[in-house]
Protein backbone atom coordinates (compact mmCIF):
# COMPACT_ATOMS: atom_id res chain seq x y z
CA UNK A 1 0.00 0.00 0.00
CA UNK A 2 1.27 3.64 -0.87
CA UNK A 3 1.72 6.27 1.71
CA UNK A 4 2.33 9.87 1.37
CA UNK A 5 1.99 12.72 3.80
CA UNK A 6 -0.22 15.65 2.88
CA UNK A 7 -0.12 19.07 4.51
CA UNK A 8 -2.76 20.87 4.89
CA UNK A 9 -2.56 24.87 3.85
CA UNK A 10 -4.91 27.57 4.63
CA UNK A 11 -6.76 29.75 2.21
CA UNK A 12 -5.38 33.24 2.61
CA UNK A 13 -8.99 34.39 1.38
CA UNK A 14 -10.91 32.16 3.22
CA UNK A 15 -8.94 30.54 5.81
CA UNK A 16 -10.30 27.07 4.79
CA UNK A 17 -7.74 24.15 4.81
CA UNK A 18 -6.30 22.96 1.24
CA UNK A 19 -4.91 19.75 0.59
CA UNK A 20 -3.18 19.87 -2.38
CA UNK A 21 -2.68 16.05 -4.13
CA UNK A 22 0.68 15.49 -5.96
CA UNK A 23 0.36 14.23 -9.31
CA UNK A 24 1.90 10.81 -8.16
CA UNK A 25 -0.88 9.87 -5.75
CA UNK A 26 -3.35 11.10 -8.61
CA UNK A 27 -1.99 8.86 -10.92
CA UNK A 28 -1.64 5.93 -8.41
CA UNK A 29 -5.11 6.17 -7.07
CA UNK A 30 -7.00 7.11 -10.30
CA UNK A 31 -8.42 10.20 -8.44
CA UNK A 32 -9.78 12.77 -10.09
CA UNK A 33 -11.61 16.15 -9.73
CA UNK A 34 -14.61 15.93 -8.47
CA UNK A 35 -14.13 12.36 -7.42
CA UNK A 36 -15.74 12.24 -3.76
CA UNK A 37 -13.67 10.68 -1.09
CA UNK A 38 -14.23 9.38 2.65
CA UNK A 39 -12.02 10.33 5.28
CA UNK A 40 -11.08 7.31 7.72
CA UNK A 41 -9.73 8.55 11.48
CA UNK A 42 -6.96 6.06 12.21
CA UNK A 43 -6.86 7.43 15.64
CA UNK A 44 -3.49 7.96 15.49
CA UNK A 45 -3.24 11.64 14.67
CA UNK A 46 -3.25 10.53 10.70
CA UNK A 47 -5.89 9.97 8.15
CA UNK A 48 -6.80 7.50 5.41
CA UNK A 49 -8.66 8.66 2.73
CA UNK A 50 -10.76 6.26 -0.23
CA UNK A 51 -12.47 6.62 -3.37
CA UNK A 52 -16.10 6.84 -2.28
CA UNK A 53 -18.00 4.20 -4.66
CA UNK A 54 -20.77 5.40 -6.72
CA UNK A 55 -23.84 4.32 -8.45
CA UNK A 56 -25.59 5.32 -11.47
CA UNK A 57 -29.36 4.71 -10.67
CA UNK A 58 -31.73 5.41 -13.63
CA UNK A 59 -35.00 6.67 -12.06
CA UNK A 60 -37.69 6.57 -14.81
CA UNK A 61 -41.42 8.19 -14.03
CA UNK A 62 -44.21 9.19 -15.97
CA UNK A 63 -45.71 13.10 -15.82
CA UNK A 64 -49.46 13.77 -15.56
CA UNK A 65 -50.72 17.07 -17.36
CA UNK A 66 -54.08 18.72 -17.28
CA UNK A 67 -54.22 20.55 -20.72
CA UNK A 68 -57.09 22.48 -22.04
CA UNK A 69 -58.11 22.89 -25.43
CA UNK A 70 -60.76 25.51 -26.63
CA UNK A 71 -61.83 24.95 -30.44
CA UNK A 72 -64.87 26.53 -31.93
CA UNK A 73 -66.74 24.24 -34.07
CA UNK A 74 -70.36 24.52 -35.61
CA UNK A 75 -73.02 24.56 -33.60
CA UNK A 76 -73.90 21.19 -32.47
CA UNK A 77 -70.92 19.94 -33.69
CA UNK A 78 -69.07 19.50 -30.21
CA UNK A 79 -67.71 16.09 -31.50
CA UNK A 80 -65.71 17.72 -33.95
CA UNK A 81 -63.58 19.56 -31.28
CA UNK A 82 -62.71 16.11 -29.75
CA UNK A 83 -61.82 15.16 -33.68
CA UNK A 84 -59.42 18.61 -33.47
CA UNK A 85 -57.47 17.66 -30.37
CA UNK A 86 -57.28 13.96 -31.27
CA UNK A 87 -55.53 14.99 -34.40
CA UNK A 88 -53.57 16.80 -32.91
CA UNK A 89 -54.50 20.38 -34.44
CA UNK A 90 -55.72 22.51 -31.35
CA UNK A 91 -54.05 25.13 -29.95
CA UNK A 92 -52.81 24.72 -26.22
CA UNK A 93 -55.44 26.73 -23.76
CA UNK A 94 -53.17 25.86 -20.97
CA UNK A 95 -51.73 23.16 -18.72
CA UNK A 96 -51.36 22.71 -15.37
CA UNK A 97 -48.71 19.48 -13.96
CA UNK A 98 -50.48 17.19 -11.78
CA UNK A 99 -47.90 14.56 -10.72
CA UNK A 100 -44.82 12.76 -11.31
CA UNK A 101 -45.39 8.81 -10.45
CA UNK A 102 -41.92 6.65 -10.44
CA UNK A 103 -42.33 3.96 -12.29
CA UNK A 104 -39.16 2.17 -12.33
CA UNK A 105 -35.21 2.78 -10.99
CA UNK A 106 -32.37 0.42 -11.61
CA UNK A 107 -28.56 1.02 -11.43
CA UNK A 108 -27.20 0.87 -14.71
CA UNK A 109 -23.54 1.20 -15.91
CA UNK A 110 -21.82 4.21 -17.35
CA UNK A 111 -21.49 2.24 -20.68
CA UNK A 112 -25.47 1.29 -20.98
CA UNK A 113 -25.80 5.33 -19.38
CA UNK A 114 -23.97 6.72 -22.32
CA UNK A 115 -26.49 4.61 -24.55
CA UNK A 116 -29.15 5.08 -23.42
CA UNK A 117 -27.94 9.05 -23.28
CA UNK A 118 -27.77 8.84 -27.10
CA UNK A 119 -30.92 7.18 -27.91
CA UNK A 120 -32.98 9.67 -26.20
CA UNK A 121 -30.73 12.89 -26.49
CA UNK A 122 -29.17 12.23 -30.39
CA UNK A 123 -29.51 15.84 -30.76
CA UNK A 124 -26.09 16.16 -28.23
CA UNK A 125 -24.06 14.35 -30.00
CA UNK A 126 -24.76 15.44 -33.73
CA UNK A 127 -21.89 17.49 -33.62
CA UNK A 128 -19.45 16.42 -31.47
CA UNK A 129 -17.84 19.27 -30.21
CA UNK A 130 -16.93 17.86 -26.43
CA UNK A 131 -16.19 14.35 -25.62
CA UNK A 132 -19.27 11.99 -25.38
CA UNK A 133 -18.24 11.59 -21.58
CA UNK A 134 -18.78 14.85 -20.95
CA UNK A 135 -22.02 15.38 -22.87
CA UNK A 136 -23.39 12.22 -20.59
CA UNK A 137 -21.50 13.99 -17.05
CA UNK A 138 -24.28 17.14 -18.44
CA UNK A 139 -27.26 14.99 -17.76
CA UNK A 140 -26.25 13.67 -14.32
CA UNK A 141 -27.46 14.63 -10.79
CA UNK A 142 -24.10 14.59 -8.77
CA UNK A 143 -25.11 14.09 -4.78
CA UNK A 144 -25.04 17.44 -3.38
CA UNK A 145 -23.86 19.67 -6.70
CA UNK A 146 -26.83 20.49 -8.26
Amino acid sequence: MNRWTLTIQEDPDTGDGILEFPTDLLQSTGWKEGDKLEWTDLGNGSWSLHKQEMDLVLVECVNQFRIRYLVEVPKGKQEWALDTVTMNQAKEFSQEHLTETIVSSRVISEKTALELCKQDNAYMFTNLNRPEQEILASFITREGVE
